[in-house]
């Protein structure tokens, strides 16, 4: 039987191979999608962010309701959780957006491969499900295989006791004592969610602060509230092993006493995910770090071979994964594709949100850019005042002689939806003098933006 032809057929269905599927579709080609889950939307969707801000924002509910809501005038009776509830709530949420990109899919003319993905050739890709092997050929191939969870020498994960945030998603009642291996954003969201529901949860961490990826002032700013809120943390600890015994963890570390839990959560940070893609046999090239080598328009080494998100270079982030797919297949159809990875915000979804765009302090020093930083607290703002969110700040870094915004760091209520306006100017190649003459809403959070930019120039108002 000849096998069925498409002009790109993209291996994974995560953020990056479901929108570079969609925006294809959208620029003519004819894209087949192969996915060896049975629902579309990767990690991302399915057992990461999406379920993962599901339940932050059920325990952060709860959390108010307990503890916040005296504060308002409101008296409530005794708030109780029922976490199979929520339980389903998060899969709810997920199984209507899984559905909601099949119906896309659909829609768009895109073709759908259910099973396991290989290369075969440098035009031939052959999947294989419960009914056997398929052979389908193309002019051009991308990989969007995304990453899986990284383990730890020493920690004996057996997937219940001891697993990743797979795991730590669907524990079917809150744990006693949670151990987190691991101070990145995964750890501290996850972290959070049981904390609120009543689990000790500490932290080991083997660098001497948290979230080593953000600007190390609002990180500082960050653990002082953390630890407000019950997180317990050790700071450079290096875990040396982990396993069950007797029905409980016990995790050692250097230099301390092995510390005994419940259950133990891995997030050191993710791999990328390309076994059995047959990539060394086509002689797809990677760096030290396993990473797929592209060059500016993601062709791996191999002509007519693509890769994008977490099995190529940089953050891995569901968003930069997307702008990479739309990227590439605009190069295929058009000719011309661009990301701005200046422009490519990170968030943390604590309690009180995280986010960053552009360069920290840190990476400026370093490359020894001289630069002004305006800072705004969230306690000078009247929004954060009425919503009773007044802990963090927001910083602006601009260039010393342009002015040009080099980063923005926030720290405090609706971090996220924030740090999209900063983005924006950093993409547009904003001042933060362009920033501080535009008139923002009163009273918005977002006006603390603008008086950070402001306070590049010494003209903040309210402080």
């Amino acid at each position: 039987m000849k096998p069925r032809e498409h002009d790109l057929i993209i291996i994974g269905a995560g953020p990056g191979g479901y929108v570079a599927a969609l925006r294809a579709a959208q620029l003519g080609l004819d894209v087949g999608c192969v996915e060896k889950e049975a629902a579309l939307g990767g990690t991302c969707l399915r057992i990461g962010c999406i379920p993962s801000k599901a339940l932050l924002e059920s325990t952060e509910l709860f959390h108010k309701a307990k503890e916040k809501m005296a504060e308002h005038g409101i008296r409530l009776p005794q708030v109780e959780f029922d976490l199979a509830v929520m339980m389903r709530r998060k899969e709810r949420s997920v199984d209507s957006l899984t559905k909601g990109l099949d119906t896309l899919f659909k829609r768009k003319g895109v073709t759908r491969y259910f099973g396991h993905g290989r290369i075969d050739a440098a035009d031939r890709v052959v999947f294989r499900n419960e009914e056997g092997e398929t052979e389908l050929k193309a002019r051009n191939i991308l990989i969007a295989t995304g990453s899986k969870p990284a383990g730890l020498p020493g920690v004996e994960m057996d997937g219940e006791r001891i697993g990743t945030s797979t795991e730590a998603l669907r524990y079917s009642e809150v744990p006693a004592h949670l151990v987190v291996i691991g101070a990145g954003a995964v750890g501290l969201e996850l972290g959070s969610v049981w904390r609120r529901l009543g689990a000790r949860v500490t932290v080991l961490e083997y660098l001497d602060r948290i979230l080593p990826e953000m600007d190390g002032a609002l990180a500082a700013e960050a653990l002082k509230t953390f630890r407000k809120q019950g997180l317990e943390f050790r700071l450079k600890s290096r875990v040396q092993a982990a396993r069950v015994e007797d029905g409980h963890c016990v995790i050692e570390c250097d230099g301390s006493e092995p510390l005994s839990c419940d259950r133990v959560l891995v997030a050191v940070g993710r791999v990328p995910n390309t076994e059995g893609l047959g990539i060394e046999e086509l002689g797809i090239k990677t760096d030290p770090r396993d990473r797929i080598q592209v060059d500016d328009r993601f062709r791996t080494t191999v002509a007519g071979n693509f890769a994008i998100g977490d099995v190529i270079r940089g953050p891995m982030l569901a968003h930069k994964a997307q702008e990479e797919g739309i990227a590439c297949v605009e190069h295929l159809a058009t000719g011309y594709g661009h990301v701005n990875y200046d422009a490519i915000p990170n968030v943390v979804y604590t309690q009180p949100e995280i986010a960053a765009v552009g360069k920290t302090e840190e990476e400026l020093k370093e490359a020894r850019i001289d630069f002004r930083r305006g800072i705004f607290p969230f306690r000078a703002n009247g929004r954060a005042h009425t919503l009773g969110q007044t802990e963090g700040m927001i910083k602006v870094l601009a260039h010393a002689e342009t002015d040009r915004i080099l980063g923005v760091h926030v720290l405090g209520p609706q971090a996220a939806e924030t740090i999209a306006e900063a983005s924006t100017a950093i993409a547009f190649g904003a001042s933060s003098e362009d920033l501080a003459r535009s008139c923002h809403a009163h009273p918005t959070l977002s006006e603390a933006l603008r008086e950070a930019a402001l306070a590049v120039a010494g003209r903040a108002i309210h402080i």
